[in-house]
Order: C-alpha cells, then sequence, then structure tokens
C-alpha cells in the first residue's frame, strides 16, 4: 500500500518543466552541493542547488536536459536562493542518485504534464 496518496487537484500544482543545465559552479566548502544555472525557455534562467556532486562530474552535467519542479518556493543553501528543485531517483541504500532527464530533443521551458 502506498503511503501519502496526494489528489489528482494536488498534482495539477506541480509545475514541471524540462530544463536544460548551461553552468555548474562548485560551492565552496560544500561537498554534495553543486550551484547550476539552468536555462527554463519562457522563464528564464534560474539557479538550483543540486546535491549531486558525489554522482556527476561537471563535465557530465553541462548542457544536460533535465526536469525542475518550477514553481517550488525558494529555499537558501550555502547562502545561495535555490529556486526549484531537479528530479532525480535515490538508490534503496543512497549509493546512487540518477537525475531525471529528457529522452528525445525538446526545448527548455516545455511544460511536462
Amino acid at each position: 500500500m502506498l503511503e501519502n496518496v496526494i489528489e489528482f487537484s494536488d498534482w495539477e500544482k506541480l509545475d514541471l518543466r524540462v530544463a536544460q543545465i548551461k553552468k555548474v559552479e562548485e560551492i565552496e566548502g560544500a561537498d554534495k552541493l553543486y550551484k547550476l544555472i539552468l536555462d527554463v525557455g519562457e522563464l528564464g534562467e534560474r539557479i538550483v542547488c543540486a546535491g549531486i556532486k558525489p554522482y556527476y562530474s561537471v563535465e557530465e552535467l553541462q548542457g544536460m536536459k533535465v526536469i525542475l519542479i518550477a514553481n517550488l518556493a525558494p529555499r537558501k543553501l550555502r547562502g545561495i536562493e535555490s529556486q526549484g528543485m531537479l528530479l532525480a531517483a535515490a538508490g534503496v541504500k543512497k549509493d546512487k542518485c540518477v537525475l531525471l532527464t529528457i529522452e528525445k530533443d525538446i526545448e527548455p521551458g516545455t511544460k511536462i504534464s
């Protein structure tokens, strides 16, 4: 049985968008976080801090198209305002983390439904 079942109206509140990683920056003193600059098409650029450093190199992330929760309330991490969250799957033992990516080419900012 699934826990925390939500109503369809809750799902409709999420604004999921295709985002392309334009720049990846190290955050001083952070072992797990990268600062990512994302192109979200008509929504412009967004900054997102993501705890994916142990799983991805800067080179692997550059240009990748990922899925962004665009309407998540901003949150400060290490003094940086993170403006959304990337969707990822984590291994059961937390030994893996895989970003959810886009299979075929589509424009940044495309709404996911």
